[in-house]
């Protein structure tokens, strides 16, 4: 999918979304992700009529700051097996 998109392999500076396929990135991923969960955020979609160079500024500031706001944990999270099979197998 990332070559079919030209999007390089080892690109990490962002979210990259897969969906029906098309694909998205930066602020536009997250607010497409947040439009899939059950809670108040799935409502933050409305924010995609804020111009995309601004989101994205959010999006990185955010980004940055991420682990300083929330801490950093050593390991990553062991998914469940329903929590697995919502992702792309390798």
């Amino acid at each position: 999918m990332l070559e079919e998109h030209k999007i390089d392999a080892n690109y990490i500076d962002s979210l990259v979304l897969f969906e029906e396929g098309r694909f998205s990135m930066s602020s536009n991923a997250a607010l497409r992700t947040f439009s899939y969960l059950d809670g108040w955020q799935k409502h933050l979609i409305i924010l995609a009529v804020v111009p995309r160079s601004l989101r994205d500024l959010v999006y990185r500031f955010i980004a940055r700051n991420r682990y300083k706001w929330f801490g950093r944990r050593e390991q990553c999270m062991v998914p469940t097996v329903e929590l697995s099979k919502r992702f792309l197998p390798d």
